[in-house]
């Protein structure tokens, strides 16, 4: 999804022109135009997400200095951001300011991502991120894979300093192991929401599974040693999770049935499948470009639920925050299209991108005001897919 070096191939306001609409003359004068500014161009929108992304770094609990950019929803764990969301939160928007252009030469950006860094790799120690746990619903895995891929990302964009390098390099190799620990037994893939006991099986979730096979394709392309059979058991869980025609499943424990009626609440889940297999090497256009299509035709039914309280609500189950992960992962998956497809697919993406979003200049998914720093970085990172000269280049 998320980590694809990437030059901004900017498409120009010629794609949107403003509108111009003739007003009634005033008295004793011409007619007076009105016009309706055009969207701002990749670059400026991106620009001006990251300096709101900067802008939002908090103090977590106890903390002297902003280190944080939490992702609040309406679960919590002893009344509180569970620990999973404050890492995993914190993580995706590093990789936002990691991806956007111009980061060796912006000094704050570069302060913000390195207080970041602190934050993410002394989490290994915290108890409620341990891979040793009864099961049950819980976001742990999420600090497991997002803060596994920002630190294989800040080094490769050297933003590690050396005395940081020792922290890093064992945090990331603390989130890998957990990512083994954790794997579904017998099924493969990740799960948030299981059973008790770390030993019962369950379904894979390939909502979290995907951008966990992401995160190994990333480890292994920084010269780490991954399994290659975790790598495959993986995949083998993902395939799990697609019907015949498309449409992957919100859980799977066993191959897919087909289930048309509720591809409009898949399109998120599809569009990152597609993803994260190509990048392992098994992509599939024709899927790629069904999970692309309906993205298009069915994000409206993703629009209903942002901004919205509760979380899977029917007739789709869809949570908000779905909805920034989809457009993310769509994002991606446009990149893997036939180039002389890419072009005409990247610019119905942006005006639909920024038909959500706010006046501002961010984007949000919740009711929450501090959930923006997630959606503006998953916009951000979209804009930044939609430059990609290459996407399997990386891996």
């Amino acid at each position: 999804m998320l980590l694809v070096s990437a030059t901004i191939a900017a498409l120009l306001c010629s794609l949107n022109p403003p509108t111009v609409q003739p007003l009634a003359s005033s008295a004793g004068g011409a007619a007076v135009e009105a016009t309706t500014p055009a969207i701002p161009t990749d670059a400026e929108a991106i620009s001006m997400g990251v300096a709101k992304i900067v802008s939002m770094q908090e103090k977590g609990p106890g903390a002297d200095i902003a280190q944080e950019w939490a992702y609040e929803g309406v679960y919590r764990v002893g009344g509180k951001i569970p620990y999973g969301y404050r890492v995993g939160g914190t993580s995706i928007a590093s990789l936002a300011l990691l991806a956007a252009p111009g980061f060796a030469e912006d000094a704050t950006r570069k302060d913000a991502v390195a207080r970041a860094i602190d934050f993410v790799a002394k989490s290994k120690d915290e108890p409620l991120l341990s891979p040793e746990y009864a099961g049950g619903y819980d976001v742990r895995g999420w600090a497991h894979c997002y803060g596994l891929r920002f630190l294989v990302a800040a080094k490769k964009a050297n933003a590690v300093g050396d005395a940081q390098k020792p922290a890093v390099d064992a945090a990331i190799a603390f989130y890998l192991d957990a990512l083994v620990k954790t794997e579904i037994p017998k099924v493969g893939g990740w799960q948030y929401a299981r059973g008790p006991g770390i030993e019962n099986p369950c379904s894979t979730s390939p909502f979290m599974t995907a951008p966990c096979l992401m995160a190994l394709l990333e480890v292994k392309a920084s010269g780490l040693v991954v399994s290659d059979e975790l790598i495959a058991r993986t995949v083998k869980a993902l395939e799990m999770t697609r019907g015949e025609s498309g449409y992957v499943a919100y859980n799977a424990q066993r191959p897919t049935r087909d289930d048309a009626g509720q591809i409009p609440g898949a399109i998120g889940r599809m569009c990152a499948v597609e993803v994260a297999l190509a990048r392992a090497g098994k992509g599939d256009e024709k899927r790629i470009r069904f999970a692309v299509e309906k993205f298009f035709e069915f994000w409206p039914e993703l629009e209903k639920r942002r901004k919205k309280s509760g979380t899977h609500v029917a007739p789709y189950g869809v949570a908000p925050y779905y909805f920034f992960y989809a457009f993310t992962h769509a994002a991606a998956a446009i990149e893997f299209l036939p180039e002389s497809e890419r072009a005409a697919n990247r610019a119905k993406f942006r005006a639909t991108l920024f038909e959500v979003r706010d006046a501002d200049g961010t984007w949000n998914d919740r009711v929450f005001p501090r959930s923006a720093a997630f959606g503006t970085a998953m916009s951000v990172l979209a804009l930044v897919e939609a430059g990609a000269v290459d996407p399997t280049k990386d891996q």
